[in-house]
């Protein structure tokens, strides 16, 4: 079984990263581009049975810092 988790940055938090990918795409040509929001995916490769709280408890407790990041969970 597998798990695609991913995490952004929740609104109004500050987000550098994207904000330097913005100014970069201007810097390139790239015209019209009014905000970049940058995450994370993460893919776990589960044993068969993994719950979908399971797999909530990891994002809660390590793969997301649910102070500032939310996230949202995929199981294939």
């Amino acid at each position: 079984m597998k798990a695609r988790v991913h995490v952004m940055l929740k609104n109004g938090v500050l987000d550098p990263q994207g904000e330097a990918v913005r100014h970069a795409l201007g810097s390139l040509g790239f015209a019209g581009v009014n905000g970049v929001r940058q995450g994370k995916v993460i893919e776990l490769d589960l044993a068969d049975g993994t719950t979908e709280a399971t797999v909530k408890e990891m994002c809660e407790k390590l793969l997301a810092n649910t102070v500032i990041e939310s996230y949202s969970i995929e199981l294939n």
